[in-house]
């Protein structure tokens, strides 16, 4: 039986670590042992951050909700109570990018959660 070289199978393992490397600083980028360190600790941080993003986004759609209604003289809380109670359903996705791009359309927003909690009150 002829003897196995692992050469061409090293080395295109080791091509793929380096090219998932580019761009690193130091030789993370170009040293094998080093680059596989960090490529696997990058791997971690994209997994565990896929998840985190979606809280990230959600808590910047709510400060930016926040900011436009306390403009208007609500506060959050209060404003997403009223909407619950107006019977309008709209996610805060929508409601960040109006009250950042559309802050007329927003304020009609507002106006109608004030007139249905002045009518329910």
């Amino acid at each position: 039986m002829s003897r196995v070289k692992r050469g061409v199978t090293t080395h295109a393992r080791h091509k793929k670590i380096i090219k998932m490397a580019k761009g690193y600083r130091g030789r993370s980028k170009n040293c094998f042992r080093i680059a596989v360190q960090r490529v696997e600790k990058a791997l971690q941080y994209a997994y565990r951050d896929r998840r985190n993003k979606k809280r990230d986004f959600r808590g910047l759609w709510i400060q930016r909700i926040n900011a436009a209604v306390r403009e208007l003289g609500l506060t959050y809380s209060v404003f997403m109570n009223g909407l619950i109670k107006a019977g309008i359903t709209i996610d805060r996705k929508a409601m960040a990018e109006l009250a950042v791009n559309e802050p007329a359309s927003f304020k009609v927003l507002v106006e109608q959660v004030k007139t249905s909690m002045a009518a329910a009150a």
